[in-house]
């Protein structure tokens, strides 16, 4: 399929669709931002005022049944993707939808059972599985800059306790799905899912949701994951690879900002930094879900629909053990 424009149409006006929104801004080439969609009519027409949209919605309805729509971008809380997103996919719209990619591993399940049903593309918005900057480093980890990978250390914290998202369970809260999924895709690119054991612990608000907590994984080949991610406190936001013959940091593991290469004598022999002209870092999963269309794939090769399942079961597993429960697990 050939776009002489490529037109993006937005379900949710909240502050992570004002960031795709910018990113479409700064996008060079035939994306175009075309419409958005909030249960508010108003806020829509104000969201389209502000970032030069042609249509404004004030229903979901509405904008993926416009035929003029080529993808649909879900910037809705994580407990409402099933319905956002299962909305589009029966119209027929392609959907590059937010992480975390649902509530749970069943809705996941569901959602994409329906998009192979109908034959429909989907693929989740976790940015960092897209960018140049991640996928240098599993470059550096192949050609065996640092030797044997041995170990694996990733945090994400914010403050962030006075959202919403974080401390209700109806919205499928907790420092988990909101950051520590970055965390955990982090090491999954770098040293895949053949876990032996977990172990882990966390602190839970008194609306149950967690807002701090930590992992370790265990491989089966011996190497060793350290997880860690809060919505209380702010941390370094580093990854941290260790090998047999030196180590790689990465600065801010939801957004690769730099990536340094060390030998064992702690002297820093390569760093990489994104590439020019990149706006938010948001526009490569935009470029690649385009590509996955045009190709006639249900799926984006940066992550496919099993790896996105086996999250959100990593995640459903976790949660189990915490006794983190949303009202639609």
């Amino acid at each position: 399929m050939k776009y002489t424009k490529f037109r993006i149409g937005i379900i949710g006006a909240g502050w992570i669709a004002d960031k795709m929104a910018e990113t479409l801004t700064g996008l060079a080439g035939d994306y175009e931002k075309y419409a958005i969609a909030s249960r508010d009519l108003d806020k829509a027409r104000a969201f389209a005022s502000q970032w030069g949209f042609t249509k404004a919605y004030g229903s979901y309805k509405e904008l993926v049944e416009d035929p003029e729509v080529d993808l649909v971008y879900i910037a809705t809380p994580h407990s409402h993707h099933l319905e956002h997103a299962s909305l589009a996919i029966e119209a027929g719209k392609p959907v590059l939808c937010e992480k975390a990619f649902t509530a749970n591993a069943r809705q996941a399940e569901q959602l994409l059972d329906l998009a192979h049903k109908k034959g429909v593309f989907i693929t989740e918005a976790i940015w960092t599985r897209y960018m140049p900057l991640s996928l240098k480093v599993r470059e550096i980890i192949e050609n065996g800059t640092i030797g044997e990978p041995l170990q694996l250390s990733a945090s994400l914290c914010y403050p962030m306790m006075e959202k919403p998202r974080i401390v209700r369970p109806d919205l499928a809260g907790g420092a988990l799905l909101d950051l520590g999924v970055y965390c955990i895709h982090f090491a999954r690119m770098y040293f895949g899912s053949d876990i032996e054991q977990t172990v882990s612990s966390c602190r839970l608000l008194e609306s149950g949701m967690d807002y701090y907590n930590q992992e370790t994984l265990y491989y089966r080949d011996g190497r060793v994951a350290n997880l860690q991610s809060s919505a209380m406190s702010r941390c370094n936001r580093q990854g941290l690879i260790t090998g047999s013959n030196g180590f790689i940091v990465v600065d801010n593991v939801n957004c690769p900002e730099g990536v340094h290469v060390y030998n064992l004598d702690y002297q820093l022999t390569a760093e990489y930094f994104p590439p020019k002209g990149q706006v938010t870092g948001y526009e490569y999963q935009v470029i690649a879900s385009r590509e996955a269309i045009q190709a006639g794939l249900l799926e984006s090769p940066f992550i496919t629909h099993n790896e996105t399942l086996d999250v959100m079961r990593q995640m459903d597993a976790l949660r189990a053990e915490w006794g983190v429960k949303y009202p639609f697990d």
